[in-house]
């Protein structure tokens, strides 16, 4: 559903998603499958320790409940850090049901090269907003 939001918010940009798991990425390709076909939404199956985008591809990068799961989070975010251009921006977001601790989030995004990483808490989670330098 975030994909479907985030197509919509920029009708006139592009949306590109990655998961480890084949089946939610044919799940996520069939619920966005106009945009998809529109070319708007790519989709892939791969693992943010190897993202499949070439240096300086992104404006923005959003993650939402899954940096728990990484094996390794600063290389995670070192990786997504590498695919955004210059001043790009990355929103890093958990709801309460991720299981995950807002403690060493800014500073795991200044490890991997961000700036300005203050986490954001609500009654609904928790989002760390970055800046690459």
């Amino acid at each position: 559903m975030v994909i479907q939001r985030l197509a919509k918010l920029a009708a006139a940009g592009h949306v590109a998603g990655i998961d480890l798991s084949r089946e939610m990425v044919e799940q996520a390709r069939a619920r966005n499958a106009t945009a998809v076909q529109d070319g708007r939404v790519e989709l892939r199956h791969g693992s943010v320790e190897d993202l499949p985008f070439d240096d300086n591809s992104f404006d923005k990068a959003l993650t939402i409940n899954s940096m728990q799961l990484w094996p390794d989070v600063i290389a995670g975010l070192r990786e997504v850090r590498r695919v955004m251009k210059a001043a790009g921006s990355i929103a890093v977001g958990f709801t309460p049901y991720s299981g995950q601790p807002n403690k060493g989030l800014a500073e795991a995004l200044t490890a991997a090269g961000f700036r300005q990483a203050p986490v954001v808490e609500s009654d609904k989670g928790f989002c760390a907003l970055a800046t690459k330098d």
